[in-house]
């Protein structure tokens, strides 16, 4: 059979067609394998780079190794001693550091009642007594009993010419009788301070001020009682209060509600009733700012057993080497340097230089002796060896500052042999 040219020609358009098709083909194939070739060197190159980097890296954390082992290796005994040393005052703070309870009293704006006052030395050491038992029956209420001991601390900050002039225009006390009360109530314990501010309206403030803000912050602070509070001390209370730090502070509350913003705030507020003055002290409006007649430049400063004593004051020695003049019914002996304490004729009595004395009148023992701050010491230890009467004699325990001493107070008043009991 013979093949006709039309069909041959057909025949060789499709062989020229297939052919262009294959040669498209391994054209795109090629180009394919081109791009792949060029990604595949540019991966390599750059696993190359980082594997260099890789390798720069792992020789500087080598050598830096080496250096914080040869550091380490020396700071190792250092750093040990530091944090035994941490925690050795840890173990101590736990074990030995008795909580405080503190008590800052501005006396430019709050004084005890000129009752005591006028009793010049002997009102003095009564307004300490009682201000301790009003402070352990606090305590007492707030269930603060679970201690073994409390060490108390009261201070007063006041400028002195300034309230006696004060105190002074409203017709209360003498020189003598106002000297002779701060002298009772500083030497009424080591722990009692009566530091006079010097002149000036915010010469006490600043003092006070300074004294909460430290004090407050101290980890064995467990109370800080506050007196004398008002609007001076608004930015201060505010500023505690943003800290959370009011919630060891207890303020007393000012007599005659001059200060009603106290009621909103959220510190714990108490009032102790006829212990302080009833009006508020303002010494600086005083009508007769004069001269402070009897109360010496020597003796501003610090009227106190254990405080600062000021460039200005006398030695800490001269001023309580002889007892205050309160006049002849208030004269106190001194006691005979050559016989202990319990064989003075008769000998001191505990009760009434460690606390109040139940018997009155009637006690055999004597309340006239004038007992120095290691005196009284002595007689607190010695006082340690007898049966508390108040215990002895089965008192209501709401009743007996004794025993509310005894559930957890270490008090200043040298009242040690309630609480230090083995």
């Amino acid at each position: 059979m013979s093949v006709s040219t039309k069909q041959l020609w057909c025949v060789a358009l499709l062989l020229s067609t297939d052919l262009l098709n294959n040669l498209a083909d391994l054209s795109i194939r090629d180009n394919a394998l081109d791009h792949l070739r060029e990604l595949t060197g540019a991966t390599l190159y750059r696993h190359s780079e980082l594997e260099a980097r890789v390798a720069e890296l792992e020789g500087e954390l080598a050598a830096l190794k080496l250096v914080y082992n040869a550091t380490t290796d020396i700071d190792k005994p250092a750093h040990n001693a530091q944090i035994s040393s941490i925690s050795r005052q840890s173990s101590t703070f736990n074990v030995a550091q008795d909580p405080l309870v503190l008590c800052v009293i501005d006396g430019d704006r709050l004084l005890f009642d000129p009752s005591l006052i006028e009793r010049g030395y002997q009102g003095g050491r009564q307004a300490a007594q009682d201000f301790t038992q009003a402070i352990a029956k606090e305590l007492l209420e707030q269930n603060l009993t679970g201690f073994e001991r409390l060490s108390f601390w009261v201070t007063i900050f006041l400028n002195k010419r300034a309230v006696f002039n004060s105190l002074r225009d409203d017709g209360a006390p003498t020189p003598e009788q106002f000297e002779a009360f701060l002298l009772g109530f500083g030497q009424a314990s080591p722990r009692f301070l009566v530091v006079d501010a010097g002149p000036g309206r915010d010469s006490t403030e600043a003092k006070v001020k300074e004294y909460i803000k430290t004090y407050i912050r101290f980890p064995q602070t467990l109370r800080l009682f506050f007196g004398g509070i008002d609007e001076a001390y608004l930015a201060m209370y505010d500023a505690l209060d943003k800290e959370d730090l009011v919630q060891k502070l207890v303020l007393m509350e000012p007599p005659s509600d001059s200060f009603p913003v106290i009621h909103r705030m959220s510190a714990r507020t108490t009032r102790f009733d006829g212990l302080f003055m009833t009006e508020k002290v303002t010494p600086w409006l005083a009508r007769r700012p004069g001269p402070l007649l009897g109360i010496s430049e020597a003796s501003s400063g610090v009227v106190t057993n254990g405080g600062l004593i000021s460039p200005q004051s006398e030695s800490q020695g001269s001023m309580y080497a002889t007892p205050p003049p309160n006049g002849s019914s208030e004269y106190l002996k001194p006691i005979d340097p050559t016989k202990p304490l319990h064989k003075q004729n008769p000998p001191p009595c505990n009760e009434h230089y460690l606390m109040t004395c139940s018997k009155g009148p009637n006690c055999k023992y004597s309340h006239d002796w004038f007992l120095s701050s290691e005196q009284l010491e002595v007689l607190a230890r010695n006082a340690k060896k007898a049966p508390c009467n108040y215990l002895k004699n089965g008192e209501n325990r709401s009743q007996s500052a004794y025993a509310v001493l005894l559930d957890g107070m270490h008090p200043p008043i040298a009242l040690q042999q309630t609480v230090e009991v083995a």
